[in-house]
C-alpha cells in the first residue's frame, strides 16, 4: 500500500503556497503536492486526471473562481464525492462556515501565523487523511 498522501493546493498567493510547501516538506508524513494558483486551473486538472488527490486544500479568496465555486464544482462531479476538501483561508465567519459545509467542504484550516503552527496543523490533517486512506484500502495492519 502506498502511504504517500497526494495533496492538491489551490491558492492565488505565491508566498502562501511556498510557505505551505515548505511546511509539508518538513513533516513526518510522506506526501506529494500539486499546486494551482486559481480554481479554473484546478478544475481543468481534476476533470482531466486519472489520479484523484487524497485531499484538496482550497483558499477562499481567489480570482477567476473563488473557493466556494471550486467546492460546488468539485461536489457536482460524482467521481470526487469521497475526496476530502479542506478550506485553507485566513478568515471564515460562522455563516460562511455553514455555507462551506453545505457546499461539501469537510474541514476548515485557518492559515496560521507561524511556520511551526502550520507544520503541526498540516501534520494533523494529513494524518487523518492517511488513516482514512488506509481504511478505504482495507488495511487492517497497524504495525
Amino acid at each position: 500500500m502506498d502511504n504517500k498522501v497526494f495533496v492538491y493546493l489551490v491558492d492565488d498567493d505565491d508566498d502562501d503556497r511556498d510557505f505551505f510547501k515548505e511546511a509539508l516538506s518538513e513533516i513526518a508524513i510522506a506526501n506529494e503536492i500539486k499546486e494551482f494558483s486559481n480554481g479554473v486551473d484546478l478544475m481543468s486538472d481534476l476533470l482531466h486526471t486519472s489520479e484523484i488527490p487524497d485531499v484538496a486544500f482550497i483558499d477562499l479568496n481567489m480570482p477567476l473562481m473563488n473557493g466556494e465555486e471550486c467546492i460546488a464544482d468539485i461536489r457536482a462531479e460524482e467521481k470526487f464525492n469521497d475526496m476530502p476538501i479542506i478550506v485553507y483561508s485566513t478568515t471564515c465567519d460562522e455563516v460562511q462556515n455553514e455555507n462551506l459545509k453545505r457546499l461539501g467542504a469537510n474541514r476548515y484550516l485557518q492559515k496560521p501565523n507561524t511556520f511551526s503552527q502550520l507544520k503541526l496543523k498540516l501534520e494533523n490533517a494529513l494524518r487523518l487523511i492517511q488513516d482514512d486512506k488506509a481504511e478505504r484500502q482495507g488495511s487492517f495492519f497497524l504495525g
